[in-house]
Order: structure tokens, then C-alpha cells, then sequence
């Protein structure tokens, strides 16, 4: 079985069981509440339309094989490494809920670069020079499976565009060669958030899937912090992963890991 299905698997067992373990409140053996005790509510559980938008920014490493017109290079950038070689990026993700229907959409745009790529198929060359820009757009729609005090479940389907081009310059001959391409995968997952107190929660979240690609899936944990009604810091780790190899005369491979630390604020606008 290979990397996206364990992904898959891991995941949807992970959801059955929260559904299955998860607290369900019986209404008629509820404690009465007393008339002229004041009532919490909280905004983020309540019915109704709800807006959030989350700005991050993801240090993303690199790791894997990127190739255009036959020639391939192993590229590796760590999460060290993002500073000398000016890997930046920006990203966000709007949300909007409806009662338990969620329709997040997560927007990637992430420049990585590699000065000491490894040839994996050049006679003469000693290293190559790989620089490799994508946008990756993610719209989904799912439901909120479970939602308590204790605990919320997202299960969420969708699509992953993406648009990445490569250019290599091979070292000592410089020897430039470009290329791009774009793919959609489907991806399938889901979203586990557990409160640790009235402020503070823990996301875990995933999805996989492939189409175009051979595989294409992702994993993070975050911590959010609300630090007023309308606004949640947000920090933790993603994981990314995608074997796109193209068929045909064109020969583009995109085959890497982007794992790094994630930080960014949740404004919650209605």
C-alpha cells in the first residue's frame, strides 16, 4: 500500500473512532438551567453563517526529485536552509459555515529553491541549480460529523489544482532548461479540533488523494490561542507530499515532501 492510502486509512480510522467515542448529550437528562443564570454561548458552535479568514505563512522545506524535458535533479532544502536560500511564500484560508456545513478553501503560494541540486541522470554536470514556484488552490466542502463542547469532527472532499514550473541550470556549463505544468487531484479527509480550555485548542487535520498526480496528500497539527472574540492565533506543523510525473513527450516530474512550521491568525468576521 503505498504513502497517500496509509494516509487515507489512518484518517478515516481516526474519525470512526472519535464518532464512536465521542460524548453524545441526552437533552432530557440535561442539569436545568436556572432562569436567572446568565447563558454562554460559544460564536464558533453557534447555527448561522460564519466567515473566517486565516492568513499563515509556512516555512516549507524541500525534499525530493523535481525534472523538465528528461533531466532530473534530487533537490533538499531543509526548514534550515529557508533563510539562505529566500524560500518564501504566502498563503490563507477563507472559511464559511453554514449550521454544520463547512466549504474551506486554502490558497498556497510558495517559491523554494535549491543552489546544490544532485544530478540524477547528467554525464559532466556537478551539481545543479533548481529553482521551483507553485500555487496550489484547495476548495472543499464537507459536514461537522460531531460537534460538542469536548470535541469537533470535519469530514471534507474536494479538489487540489496546482500550478508549479521548474527551472535547472546545470553547474559548470550552465545549461538552463524551464518547464511547467498543471494537475487537479481529488482529496478526501477530514478535521479533528479539541478544546484544551476556553481559550486554547488543538487541530489535527489531514487529506489524500491523486488523480493527475500519483499521490497527493497532506498532515498538520496546530495549537490556536483566541486572544479576543475575533481573533485566534494559530502556530504548528504541515506536511505535504505530491509524485506528479506527466506522461507524454512533455517528461515534467514533481516529485517532493514540503514539511516546515505554520503560523498565521484566524479572524472570525461574522
Amino acid at each position: 500500500m503505498n504513502c497517500f492510502c496509509k494516509a487515507a486509512t489512518v484518517l478515516l480510522l481516526l474519525i470512526f473512532a472519535t464518532v464512536l467515542l465521542a460524548p453524545r448529550v441526552n437533552a432530557q437528562t440535561q442539569t436545568p438551567t436556572p432562569k436567572d443564570s446568565p447563558q454562554v454561548t460559544d460564536p464558533a458552535s453557534a447555527d448561522g453563517w460564519h466567515v473566517g479568514v486565516t492568513p499563515y505563512i509556512w516555512f516549507a522545506g524541500l525534499h525530493g526529485t523535481s525534472g523538465v524535458l528528461g533531466h532530473d535533479a534530487s533537490v533538499h532544502a531543509s526548514f534550515g536552509d529557508i533563510f539562505n536560500y529566500l524560500n518564501i511564500g504566502a498563503m490563507g484560508v477563507v472559511e464559511t459555515r453554514y449550521n454544520r456545513v463547512v466549504m474551506p478553501v486554502d490558497f498556497i503560494w510558495l517559491k523554494l529553491s535549491d543552489d546544490k541540486g544532485l544530478p540524477e541522470n547528467e554525464m559532466g554536470v556537478t551539481s545543479i541549480k533548481a529553482k521551483m514556484t507553485e500555487s496550489v488552490l484547495t476548495p472543499k466542502i464537507g459536514y461537522r460529523i460531531v460537534e460538542t463542547k469536548k470535541i469537533k469532527v470535519d469530514a471534507l472532499f474536494g479538489i487540489r489544482y496546482w500550478h508549479v514550473s521548474t527551472d535547472l541550470t546545470a553547474q559548470p556549463v550552465q545549461t538552463q532548461l524551464s518547464d511547467s505544468a498543471n494537475w487537479v487531484d481529488a482529496v478526501a479527509g477530514g478535521r479533528i479540533e479539541i478544546p484544551l480550555n476556553t481559550k486554547a485548542s488543538v487541530t489535527v487535520a489531514g487529506d489524500a488523494g491523486g488523480g493527475s498526480a500519483h499521490s497527493d496528500y497532506q498532515v498538520g497539527g496546530f495549537l490556536g490561542y483566541q486572544v479576543s472574540r475575533k481573533c485566534t492565533l494559530v502556530a504548528g506543523y504541515r506536511y505535504m507530499s505530491v509524485n506528479y510525473r506527466s506522461t507524454g513527450n512533455a517528461q515534467f516530474v514533481y516529485d517532493v515532501t514540503m514539511p516546515g512550521l505554520a503560523i498565521g491568525a484566524t479572524f472570525n468576521l461574522k
